[in-house]
């Protein structure tokens, strides 16, 4: 066995001990010890390889699986340009707090500096994207090799977890001598069953068992932590919940009788408190008035609506945030006068009347925008996101695309609590949302829906790139297609006075055919209209695209007349 492939293999088999179930592969020639380690596992049923062959939807594609599952996720590549295609993934990890292992191959000093093929400085690559970064020294066949490459992996792993920390990606940048192959071709499928890692090597001057029992290399105990609990002295609170605040308990709220508002409308979340017409009502200025709270608490990271950062912002409410597990807090209008873990609801007597009026204002404003969204007969994304909410069966998980997706699932007011809801908000980008959502599927392994802008689908349509040996999930892709950047017509920049500018280089039509891009992908497309979605939408396995045109013009009339309704019905 030559040193690489030893490397490759304890690697794996370390990666294994420490929980790792799924990792994610890019083909390349410098990584090939791993590709071989990664495959032997796999044939093994130790791990679950998934093979992309573009790095940035092979990043995504991670970024999904570990965020669904909770648990670490390698992402493995060859050298030079191939590790900058994962920096979109990473960074998003990064800001979201999922726990990405990256295994970046790379030359080994001798070529570095030197003009070699396909190399770059790799160290630091993702800067401050990861927690920690660490690269191995050449594999030597030489005494103590092995306990350092087990022990690296433990700290990697260690680090990516988090501990009392929040989750993070780490980068582990692994130099590779010739030979790259293994030595014994017959080796390269195992014929043994049990799983473990062949240590009998006469030619190498070690054991390269690792720990009896399948245990990790180095195990860590846990130190118990205090959490921080606030405990607030007014019954009037109003509860935000944000991106990434789903892994939180609530049951406070309720305890509390405080309104509680979701970035996702009424989707994903339930109890009795919570209000599906919330981003609505923190429009309408004179309720807001009426009804200020006297404290907000914010559970996670706020990202899409400004009536919510207009509310954080408001100097008269005191913001408290649950986010108490990191060393850096979101705090955008630099408004946070208290970090917690959780709340304690002790020493406040609720006021019913407080929970009512909040309540009574979310039911008259979800009657209005129900009867308002069915007498719509234009076909406008918000539309298609009702519906979608209307159709998926429960206990399926939605991927909701960012821009106007993560804005029209919320405005539907839709209540579906049983619907489970993922968003790459860590930094809000549309790019590699196709391959997140393929590995949302396959962690859940539950029917999956993602619904996507027509721009994002095309920013990561080779994540439908999937080879004859790759599982395909249950995943239905509905895409809105309004023929470019619809979001802007939302904003400043689709005002009438930029017309001549606007859609050159903010509304960027271009006319792709959905149909026979899927078609070269072999991947099933539909095109349907409103009418027809709830039938575009019954569960059937496997991976397809529906698509439903819908128009950019009259997005912004559609959102003044919803505002409208929700305003007289609320406010009389």
């Amino acid at each position: 066995m030559n040193p690489a492939t030893a490397q490759a293999e304890v690697l794996v088999d370390e990666l294994v001990r420490n929980g790792l179930r799924h990792a994610v592969l890019s083909p390349g020639s410098r990584n090939a010890a791993l590709a071989f380690a990664l495959h032997r596992a796999a044939y093994r049923r130790r791990l679950a390889l998934h093979v992309r062959i573009d790095e940035r939807s092979a990043g995504y594609l991670a970024l999904g699986i570990a965020a669904a599952s909770g648990e670490p996720v390698a992402v493995v590549c060859t050298s030079g340009t191939a590790a900058t295609n994962l920096h979109p993934a990473v960074t998003e990890a990064g800001h979201a707090g999922v726990p990405l292992l990256v295994l970046t191959a790379d030359r080994p000093p001798e070529l570095r500096s030197a003009g070699a093929n396909q190399t770059i400085d790799q160290h630091g690559l993702y800067g401050t994207s990861v927690r920690w970064f660490d690269e191995l020294a050449v594999a030597e066949n030489r005494p103590g090799q092995h306990a350092y490459w087990r022990g690296q992996t433990c700290r990697a792993v260690r680090a990516a977890l988090g501990g009392a920390r929040p989750a993070a990606p780490v980068h582990l940048n692994l130099p590779f001598r010739e030979p790259l192959v293994p030595d014994e071709p017959a080796a390269i499928v195992p014929t043994e069953s049990d799983g473990e890692l062949a240590t009998d090597r006469p030619e190498w001057c070690e054991s390269l068992a690792g720990r009896p029992g399948g245990r990790p290399w180095t195990e860590f105990a846990e130190a118990p932590r205090e959490p921080a609990r606030y405990q607030p002295d007014s019954p009037y609170g109003l509860v935000l919940l944000a991106a990434d605040g789903g892994e939180h308990d609530l049951d406070w709220a309720r305890r509390l009788g405080w309104p509680l508002l979701a970035e996702t409308g009424g989707v994903g979340h339930g109890g009795e408190t919570l209000l599906p017409t919330g981003m609505w009502l923190l429009e309408l200025a004179e309720f807001v008035r009426a009804n200020r709270p006297d404290l907000v608490v914010c559970v996670g990271r706020p990202t899409v609506f400004r009536q919510v950062q207009r509310l954080l912002a408001d100097r008269e409410v005191e913001t408290v945030l649950l986010h108490g597990r990191s060393d850096t807090w979101p705090a955008p209008a630099h408004d946070v006068s208290l970090l917690a873990d959780s709340v304690e609801p002790a020493g406040v007597t609720p006021d019913p009347a407080w929970l009512d009026a909040w309540s009574a204002a979310d039911r008259k404003a979800g009657e209005e925008l129900a009867a308002a969204l069915d007498r719509e007969s234009g076909s406008h994304g918000l539309v298609v996101a009702a519906r979608v909410l209307d159709e998926i069966p429960a206990d399926s998980t939605l991927v909701v695309g960012s821009s106007n997706p993560a804005r029209d699932v919320a405005l539907s007011a839709r209540a579906r609590p049983d619907v489970r809801v993922h968003r790459n908000r860590g930094v809000a980008g549309i790019d590699g949302t196709v391959s997140t959502a393929l590995g949302v599927a396959l962690a859940r392994e539950k029917p999956t829906y993602a619904l996507l802008g027509d721009l994002t689908f095309l920013h990561d349509t080779n994540g439908l790139l999937l080879g004859p040996h790759e599982q395909r999930p249950d995943l239905t892709i509905v895409v809105c297609n309004d023929d470019g950047g619809g979001i802007f017509s939302l904003l400043e920049q689709g005002d009438p006075a930029y017309a001549e500018t606007f859609e050159r280089v903010f509304g960027t039509p271009h006319g792709t055919d959905l149909a026979a891009l899927c078609a070269a992908h072999g991947v099933p497309h539909r095109s349907v209209g409103i009418d027809d979605l709830g039938d575009a939408l019954r569960y059937r396995p496997g991976l397809r695209v529906v698509e439903v045109r819908t128009a950019r013009d009259g997005q912004r009339e559609l959102r003044e007349r919803l505002s409208e309704a929700v305003a007289s019905a609320v406010l009389g």
